[in-house]
């Protein structure tokens, strides 16, 4: 099996998985927050796969600081394929949906709305790190 259908395996049980040769993290968390914390805790995840429920562009953006080397979605955002694809990220994907839409179903994400004209990986973690903090602030 390759790391990506081991990745795809274990999301079952996961929101996330991340496989490279026989090494596995995975998260319960939903949205950005686990990315955020392996970058935040230095994880080596450069050449990792990652298999995810939902990928949209903040996601995309923190898999592309990562160094992850490819992507399955079982929901990724057309903001977010167009940028793995644009870093040259392999993506498998069983549904593809314009936006990523926030919890209440009302807007985008307010992530993807985030980084949504962004480009720069490094811009875009922080960006998304400070609109995480506004966030859980405002709870």
């Amino acid at each position: 099996m390759s790391d990506l259908e081991n990745a795809k395996a274990r999301l079952g049980k996961h929101k996330i998985a991340l496989y490279k040769d026989g090494k596995l993290y995975t998260s319960d968390k939903r949205g950005v927050a686990p990315m955020l914390e392996f970058i935040e805790s230095n994880v080596n995840l450069h050449g990792f796969s990652a298999a995810d429920v939902v990928v949209g562009k903040a996601a995309a953006m923190l898999f592309a600081k990562a160094g992850i080397v490819s992507v399955y979605a079982k929901t990724i955002s057309r903001p977010a394929l167009e940028f793995l694809c644009k870093c040259n990220i392999d993506v498998s994907y069983d549904t593809l949906a314009d936006n990523i839409i926030n919890r209440d179903k009302t807007d985008i994400c307010p992530m993807e709305k985030t980084v949504l004209n962004m480009d720069d990986v490094d811009k875009a973690f922080y960006a998304i790190k400070e609109k995480v903090r506004l966030l859980n602030a405002a709870k």
